[in-house]
């Protein structure tokens, strides 16, 4: 038994203070994380909860692999146009995205704060016979042991993220000198609000209600300034329009709501 300090006649207590925990600033957002941790084991269903992004998918990746094969100088119409290239896919869900683009070449890395997700992820590319390095993992983690890659993508993520100037400042740093950046996201705007939120969410009912926040949706020129001040220079920017006849998505017109850009980094920086 250990005995306690004996205090002077007179003498006050010192009184302890609860010693701090100092946490690294984080870019996941635990709330919207277990949102889509409830519907997760549907990321492969084309009609089921992730219909929209499954509808989205082959614009999103025409845009990256025309992007992409301008920036390294490849042929976009080869059979595995980006051999020998490191790609990382920030909020990788079900492998949606990370897939196809390991089929074009890619050494793939893909991440996701979602335990389920990732676990999804990788028997689906088992079964396809595809290497994917799949990982529960959030950006400031890869960031920490210092890892970079040649194509960093951040697909409809920002908006979930906790906070979307750390997440963009935190995904710039994992490309590598000359390497590209790419990333897809909701405009800040009332158009935005009218059909992402009110239109998609209450009267089409593509995504569950509260799966987007406006507050949270992002500028292309905040984009652009936080980009610029992380060494990357913005290259292009489009926007994903729904065809008004329902028969899907297209790239152009004005980028009120969905838009998709490309920036790069330097060499040597």
């Amino acid at each position: 038994m250990t005995a306690l300090p004996r205090r002077k006649p007179g003498q006050r207590a010192r009184r302890r203070r609860p010693s701090r925990v100092l946490r690294r600033p984080s870019t996941v957002d635990a709330g919207e994380v277990a949102n889509f941790a409830a519907v997760a084991r549907a990321w492969w269903d084309p009609d089921g909860e992730f219909r929209p992004l499954h509808r989205l998918n082959p614009v999103r990746l025409t845009f990256l692999r025309d992007q992409l094969a301008r920036h390294f100088s490849r042929n976009p119409t080869s059979t595995r146009p980006f051999k020998g290239l490191s790609l990382l896919d920030i909020g990788c869900g079900g492998g949606i995205v990370a897939e196809p683009l390991a089929r074009l070449g890619f050494v793939v890395t893909a991440i996701d704060a979602d335990a389920t997700a990732i676990r999804i992820a990788r028997a689906h590319a088992a079964d396809a016979g595809l290497a994917i390095d799949y990982r529960q993992a959030a950006a400031e983690d890869l960031v920490r042991r210092r890892q970079r890659f040649d194509a960093v993508l951040a697909l409809e993520v920002i908006e979930h993220s906790a906070d979307p100037a750390l997440f963009l400042a935190t995904a710039a740093s994992l490309v590598a000198p000359s390497g590209g950046f790419a990333l897809s996201t909701l405009n800040r705007t009332l158009r935005s609000f009218l059909f992402a939120i009110v239109g998609a969410e209450y009267v089409l009912r593509w995504v569950p209600r509260g799966t987007h926040r406006w507050s949270k949706f992002v500028r292309p020129s905040e984009v652009a300034e936080i980009l610029q001040k992380n060494r990357l220079d913005m290259q292009a920017v489009t926007a994903l329009n729904y065809r008004p006849d329902g028969s899907g998505w297209r790239l152009g017109g004005r980028p009120d709501v969905n838009y998709l850009l490309f920036a790069s980094k330097p060499a040597g920086k």
